[in-house]
């Protein structure tokens, strides 16, 4: 019996869905300019500093991750009987 192809297994329609996520993270860093925030710090009144913000935080968790990896991962035959 075989399975239907779903909407997520074409290149293209991933594409397109990528090129939404980017246009609409655009949009958002974009709206930075037409409105005001209140702000305690300086650096959090520069444009886009919020999205920059998120962006580092998210690669530096990806790198942390990346890094306790190597340090927590168990062998390959780690469950295997001896």
């Amino acid at each position: 019996m075989s399975e239907q192809p779903r909407w997520l297994d074409s290149p293209a329609n991933v594409r397109k869905l990528i090129r939404g996520f980017v246009a609409v993270c655009a949009l958002l860093f974009l709206a930075d300019l037409f409105y005001h925030r209140h702000y305690e710090r300086v650096w959090e009144g520069l444009f886009g500093f919020y999205a920059i913000y998120g962006f580092v935080a998210c690669v530096a968790l990806v790198l942390a991750a990346t890094a306790m990896r190597k340090v927590l991962m168990r062998g390959e035959d780690f469950y295997d009987d001896e």
